[in-house]
């Protein structure tokens, strides 16, 4: 997908800006064309899924507010609850109906026919998106959009249609009708993008092939090449989201939209707090106010609702069993610090936080990793002293990658972004040529590397 969607923009994206900047009555209804093309790169088929969805909450969002100006409750709950049912259900059919047979046939001994669906791309963004939109028009705080071309619009916008960050309609709602599109947006915009795209090309492909060399299958694991893999990991999966997500907020940027940040460096944090506070925001906050909040937050139930929220985040991201322990485990480390650890935190320094929470992280990411418990097991028996040291390979690949490791570790602290502002500051002529140079790299790395797409295009 990775080649489909640079195919998509070097062919049809300097046409569409054309487009875009010369014909302004018409951007929604260009942006709608190109996002399906860009959409049908990927799933042709499955198109139908992002239209379904985007139609349910559409007519969902009119008929729930129709009816509370009305004073009509009672329909306004039930038009709300089947909106919310048929795209929870269009999720559940597509992302988890392989899951539950396979854990029911198991449990219960059966031997009931395993659906194979295959999944849409992004299915679990455009979903959250447009769920969010549904519940902010019932809770009153938009209002129901009238236009089905700006709705649309707003629901297969293609800078953040595979892998998000979660838009809410309430933040672009006034660039749905009037934006401007300057030459500083698009400058700002063409700076943004080419970051995210050098993050996933120069940073995330080379710390996954680190992640190859140590990690694979039926390799002989040893306790630094297990660290050192999951270390890998740990970078190639935030400069491969990070790097969609500057793409995503760069091309948005050129078309007048200003989307949220959806990372902040979350590997300088300090606690596991801080860190959910950096990674991936929009999701954070899509759990926090549309499920912990409700449920009772802080008020009632703390615990629970916590254990909720942090298996629904474990389950969001996959229908698989190790990503239900991954959202228990950072549910269980979040009510330790909570009311445990905070006190003692609060007292050490700054470097024993950070050292603790990249420990925990690390943990975590190795647990998100393997699918497969038997292959987690035997990673935790190796990582811990139930295996030799070290080998030849471990130490080839640290010495061969030393270098690559150094700069993903400068890469994931803010030290780049304020270099390239003091740069800018003195000279602005370095931005276009450092963007220019960036972009030759990358296009003439991805001419010899083969097909890597998005991690969280799975998702």
């Amino acid at each position: 997908m990775l080649f489909s969607s640079l195919t998509f923009m070097c062919l049809f994206l300097p046409i569409f800006l054309i487009i875009y900047f010369a014909l302004p009555r018409l951007r929604n209804l260009a942006l709608i064309a190109a996002s399906l093309a860009f959409y049908a790169f990927g799933e042709p088929l499955w198109i139908i899924a992002l239209i379904f969805s985007g139609t349910v909450s559409y007519i969902g969002g009119r008929v729930i507010e129709q009816c509370a100006v009305a004073g009509r409750k009672s329909q306004a709950r039930a038009a709300l609850v089947v909106s919310l049912a048929l795209n929870l259900g269009l999720l559940v059919a597509f992302k988890y109906s392989a899951f539950l047979v396979e854990t029911v046939n198991a449990v219960g001994g059966l031997s009931l026919a395993v659906p194979k669906l295959a999944l849409p791309l992004g299915i679990s963004f455009f979903t959250f998106q447009t769920l969010s939109y549904t519940l902010d028009v019932a809770r009153g705080t938009v209002k129901a959009q009238r236009s089905a071309v700006k709705f649309f619009t707003y629901v297969t916008m293609f800078p953040q249609l595979l892998a998000g960050p979660i838009v809410r309609y309430a933040d672009i709602e006034t660039a749905l009708t009037e934006r401007s599109v300057t030459a500083q947006n698009l400058s700002d915009g063409i700076t943004r993008f080419v970051t995210g795209l050098a993050k996933k090309v120069l940073l995330a492909n080379a710390a996954g092939s680190a992640v190859t060399a140590l990690l694979a299958p039926n390799l002989r694991q040893t306790v630094l090449g297990n660290w050192l893999g999951i270390i890998f990991y740990s970078f190639q999966l935030y400069f491969d989201f990070s790097g969609y997500s500057d793409m995503a907020l760069g091309l948005a940027k050129m078309l007048g939209f200003d989307f949220k940040e959806n990372f902040n460096y979350p590997y300088i944090a300090q606690s596991i707090t801080d860190f959910w506070r950096r990674w991936h925001i929009s999701l954070s906050s899509f759990f926090r106010d549309y499920v912990y909040i409700p449920l009772g937050g802080n008020r009632r139930h703390q615990l629970v609702n916590l254990l909720v929220v942090w298996l629904l985040t474990g389950l969001w991201h996959g229908a698989s069993w190790n990503f239900i322990l991954w959202g228990a485990y950072y549910g269980a480390v979040l009510i330790l610090e909570k009311f445990v650890l905070k006190r003692v935190l609060d007292r050490v320094p700054r470097a024993v936080r950070h050292v603790y929470s990249l420990a925990v992280i690390i943990i975590g990411w190795a647990i998100f990793y393997f699918t497969d418990f038997a292959q987690l097991a035997a990673f935790f028996k190796v990582a811990f002293g139930g295996a030799p040291l070290s080998d030849f390979r471990a130490i080839s690949t640290l010495t061969a990658n030393l270098f690559l490791l150094i700069a993903l570790i400068v890469a994931a602290t803010p030290l780049p972004k304020l270099a390239a502002q003091k740069l800018r500051s003195h000279a602005a002529i370095l931005e276009p040529l450092r963007n220019t140079a960036l972009l030759l790299v990358c296009f003439a790395m991805l001419v010899g590397q083969s097909y890597s797409p998005f991690l969280y295009f799975r998702f």
